[in-house]
């Protein structure tokens, strides 16, 4: 059998779609006796040698199974099997360069740019004559909404304008369902996943608690669980149902609809963006679900409700991503005749980010990141892996913790620039029932970290 050939394999009691693969040298050898044949050969196109290799390369790099690649660098779901008038897939490219399109590239990319490795081709203006939007920040220190309220005078002025005119206005807040903390006002008890180490969200549409990292859900009460006392619970911050909330009470006459994950599936989101294009939306209300992607020509204002939510936090990427994400929603306003203008809530004006963002500085924006990087010795000059680990005994996963410590090489020519940080408490520190801890690796620029994870945990045995 080819390397490549396309087939089904018995796995247990069922069958198993695969591709014959190259024979690993380095692998233990497997009696006979535990080899089942393979049960069917597809007639799909075997995957070409260059494939493979991209495949197994790609794996090593990023210490992940071969198969989970493999399914990535396919370009259809389920593209194994064999061609169908409804499904097919190309594996193999043309002799055209790979090229990637983004106007807010990572840092990686545009330090590959910067030093030769991409060729770097500039889309100088918007499609058709329009013009980029204005941006502006509305500081909330100073421009307070009103107490219960999420929506500052100046963004309501704004867009009560867009109404009077005809136009259209979004508010975006990445957040979804209607408030991220549900407390007793009675007793304070804080409604909490019992799985993870997270605060329920209220998806009040749905009359649901939800944790958003393990799925648990409750039906949403007016009586507190905790101490018994009736209508005492309160909704601590703003969610995008909250904030849809408050602008219908704000514009009874808008037509209003909101758009998030949780409000809309894929017929839907077909229908409000049609909705949107006809004209029979005032005020759309949505998260990071509407950032991009999608033109919308008589949509004139983009406000953000709160454009610090992604800027803090232990993410060395923080300000990358959250200048990213606004960048992306403030290009849905003023895509055509009439010019856009986008206002950023933010209780930090003076943050390079909304300094570049209301400059429309992006390249000197990267520059600065990218120096503040360098001097770091954070990626993408130097490199940072994490370890985490999980269980669900703690004291079992402390001393798990502790032989891996004792593991770490510590050989010059296998640790010489890599420093091991941890063990710690992963962000969020219980998931789905599991503890877990984390080790942060740093390897110094020109410093390859794959080698020195193979060797540390390269034949590893986990306890249970």
């Amino acid at each position: 059998m080819e390397p490549g050939n396309v087939v089904r394999v018995p796995l247990g009691p069922r069958t198993a779609l695969g591709v014959v693969w190259d024979r690993d040298e380095t692998a233990s050898e497997v009696d006979d006796s535990k080899l089942k044949s393979i049960t069917q050969v597809l007639s799909a196109q075997p995957i070409p040698d260059f494939h493979r290799k991209f495949v197994d390369w790609v794996a090593r790099y990023t210490l992940s199974a071969p198969g989970a690649v493999l399914r990535m660098t396919l370009s259809v779901p389920d593209g194994l099997l064999p061609p169908t008038a409804e499904r097919w897939v190309r594996l193999a490219p043309d002799q055209s360069p790979p090229q990637g399109y983004s106007a807010t590239p990572s840092l990686e990319t545009v330090l590959n740019a910067n030093e030769g490795r991409y060729q770097r081709l500039i889309l100088p203006s918007r499609h058709g004559g329009a013009t980029m939007p204005t941006v502006s920040v509305i500081n909330l220190r100073e421009d307070r909404p009103e107490r219960g309220t999420w929506l500052a005078p100046t963004l309501v002025e704004a867009v009560e304008k867009r109404l009077a005119a005809g136009e259209q206005s979004l508010l975006f807040l990445n957040r979804r369902g209607y408030a991220p903390l549900t407390l007793c006002n009675a007793c304070g008890h804080r409604y909490k996943c019992p799985s993870c180490d997270a605060w329920l969200t209220e998806h009040r549409l749905a009359r649901r608690l939800v944790c958003h990292h393990c799925g648990f859900q409750s039906k949403s009460s007016n009586t507190c669980t905790a101490c018994g006392e009736e209508d005492s619970l309160v909704a601590c911050g703003p969610g995008v149902e909250r904030v849809g909330e408050e602008v219908v009470r704000r514009f009874p006459d808008a037509r209003v609809a909101i758009g998030s994950s949780d409000t809309m599936q894929r017929h839907s989101i077909r229908e409000l963006i049609q909705a949107v294009e006809h004209g029979e939306i005032d005020i759309l209300v949505g998260t990071q679900i509407l950032a991009k992607g999608y033109h919308f020509p008589n949509l004139t204002l983009v406000g953000v409700v709160d454009a610090d939510l992604s800027l803090y936090g232990s993410d060395i990427r923080a300000s990358e991503k959250t200048f990213q994400l606004l960048h992306q929603v403030a290009g849905r306003a003023g895509r055509a005749e009439i010019p856009g203008e986008v206002m950023l809530q933010t209780h930090e004006p003076d943050h390079p980010v909304m300094q570049a963002l209301i400059a429309d500085e992006r390249d000197a924006f990267y520059d600065t990141e990218l120096g503040q990087r360098e001097m770091m010795a954070l990626p993408p000059f130097g490199r940072l892996a994490a370890v985490v680990v999980s269980d669900p005994d703690e004291d079992r996963l402390d001393a798990f913790c502790r032989e891996l410590v004792q593991r770490q090489p510590r050989e010059p020519d296998d640790a010489d620039g890599v420093k091991v940080l941890g063990p710690a408490a992963a962000p969020i520190a219980v998931v789905r029932g599991r503890h877990r801890r984390r080790f942060l690796v740093r390897g110094a620029p020109g410093v390859r970290l794959q080698p020195y994870l193979a060797r540390w945990l390269g034949g590893l045995k986990t306890p249970g």
